[in-house]
Parts: C-alpha cells; sequence; structure tokens
C-alpha cells in the first residue's frame, strides 16, 4: 500500500472520510476533543487542496496555471471540473432554506411566502 499523507483524511484500508476527534497544541498543551467538523476544502486530496490554492494565487488565470504546471488548457479546466464536482457533492443549503423550500415545492406556501421567509434568514 502507498503511504498516505496523513492531512489527506480518507482511510487508507477502506477509502472512507476519515474524522478528526482530537487538536492538540503541544506549546501550551491544550486539547480540544470532540466530533470536529473538517470544512469542505479540507476534506480534498492535499494534491487537490494544492491546485486550488495555485488557482487562487494565479487569480484564476488558467494560461498560468497551464504554465505552472506544464499541463494543457483542457486537463486545467478538468482537474478544477473535477474538484468542483467533489465540492459539489458535499455542499449544503442550511436546514431552514431546506423546510421553505420544501413546502413550497408540496404548495404549502405561495412563492411570495417563501421569497419573504428566505429574506428573513
Amino acid at each position: 500500500m502507498d503511504r498516505q499523507n496523513p492531512l489527506d483524511l480518507q482511510c487508507p484500508n477502506c477509502q472512507h472520510a476519515l474524522s478528526i476527534h482530537k487538536y492538540h497544541c503541544p506549546t501550551c498543551n491544550l486539547t480540544v476533543e470532540g466530533s470536529l467538523e473538517v470544512p469542505p476544502l479540507g476534506r480534498l486530496p492535499m494534491a487537490e487542496q494544492a491546485f486550488v490554492m495555485a488557482f487562487l494565487r494565479v487569480h484564476g488565470n488558467i494560461k498560468r496555471m497551464e504554465q505552472l504546471f506544464d499541463i494543457s488548457y483542457p486537463t486545467v479546466k478538468s482537474r478544477l471540473n473535477a474538484i468542483a464536482k467533489r465540492l459539489d457533492a458535499t455542499f449544503e443549503t442550511p436546514p431552514e432554506r431546506n423546510d421553505v423550500l420544501d413546502r413550497l415545492g408540496k404548495g404549502q406556501i405561495s412563492v411570495e411566502e417563501a421569497l419573504k421567509l428566505l429574506d428573513q434568514l
């Protein structure tokens, strides 16, 4: 088995997402324990995180990304699309918005009522 980067939050055995349960500061000896949420960007493999950081550093300039990574325009676009797809899979609207949209979809409230409710969130 290839050696895994410890910051890639995927189980090396079954490939499912790992969760973080403890942070520790070696300077002051503070430990934080519990089920800790990892943001979506942090759940990406390190190679994809580096690609996103490079993209942001060059202000989204795909020509510059081609030069940095020595890859073609279609390859840059393909990688960005794959990363976006992974991020989209983890994106959830806030539960309150889902409730309003569900009620609208069931015809329990009008579009105007839904817009008012969404505007209040």
